[in-house]
């Protein structure tokens, strides 16, 4: 039991650590009212461990804050994350077309309302509710499940086979 939850810990810390290389490496298109976050391609691993979601939800805490994001957008959008995990999680034993769902629509849900008030962005919510989530089907939904299908076949080795079962 404690090696499995060293492993998972350890999962939680590299995919952290993976989520806010990514975001400070593609900073310039990570944000705004019409981003692509890459990093949010990692939100198809709770399929694979249960150990993404915290990893996750600190990356995304963590990068948004080393971004100069306002308190506002660190924390609502980490809660963005969060669900979209969770979700991911919930429905791992779905196709990864049907996984990938939950980030997008919470992204494409919060982040509109979180530019709005927190940034003053004047543009119309259903119009960034649109912009997020293309960029959210491109990161989430194409990169997603491009990482989905090149981890598939090594998931034994990566991921302990029962977390990905289970």
């Amino acid at each position: 039991m404690k090696n499995r939850q060293l492993k998972l810990t350890a999962q939680a810390a590299m995919i952290a650590a993976v989520y806010v290389a990514l975001t400070y490496v593609f900073a310039p298109i990570s944000f705004g009212e019409i981003q692509v976050r890459i990093a949010e391609a990692l939100t198809i691993l709770p399929v694979f461990t249960p150990a993404a979601i915290p990893g996750l939800f600190i990356g995304c805490l963590i990068g948004n804050a080393i971004s100069g994001a306002v308190v506002p957008d660190i924390i609502m959008g980490s809660i963005a994350t969060l669900l979209g995990a969770l979700g991911t999680r919930m429905l791992r034993k779905q196709s990864p077309f049907i996984a990938v769902l939950p980030p997008i629509i919470a992204n494409m849900v919060i982040v509109p309302f979180v530019l709005r008030y927190a940034y003053e962005v004047q543009l119309p919510i259903p119009f960034m509710m649109l912009t997020v989530g293309i960029g959210e089907v491109l990161s989430c939904g194409v990169l997603g499940i491009m990482l989905y299908y090149a981890l598939y076949r090594h998931r034994a080795q990566i991921f302990r086979e029962e977390d990905s079962l289970s």
